[in-house]
């Protein structure tokens, strides 16, 4: 998977394909890719985070989130890039599967 900071083009077409199937909309807010995920109650938000970290660890890519009883917050950036990536991408895409 590619490393390298995409460019504002880049990132809008990707951003695209990825909303193309989402339930709701990943957006970039200060250089991150960002969602908030809604869930029924508390258990259900903390399963989608265990599921969501088994994934991440898989991928050596690691989300910044914040969870409050229903909600999951995510940002994803490449740190090491200074940017988004295309691994950011296929998180966001891999966690839109695990949120099913």
């Amino acid at each position: 998977m590619n490393r390298a900071k995409l460019n504002d083009s880049q990132i809008a077409d990707a951003l695209s394909a990825l909303n193309a199937s989402a339930k709701s909309p990943w957006t970039v807010v200060d250089g991150k890719l960002h969602k908030e995920f809604q869930f029924r109650d508390f258990s259900e938000a903390f399963g989608f985070m265990a599921r969501a970290a088994l994934v991440a660890e898989a991928m050596d890519h690691h989300p910044e989130w914040f969870n409050v009883y229903r909600l999951v917050r995510v940002d994803l950036a490449t740190h090491d890039a200074g940017g988004i990536t295309e691994l950011d991408f296929a998180l966001a895409g891999r966690m839109e599967t695990v949120a099913g």
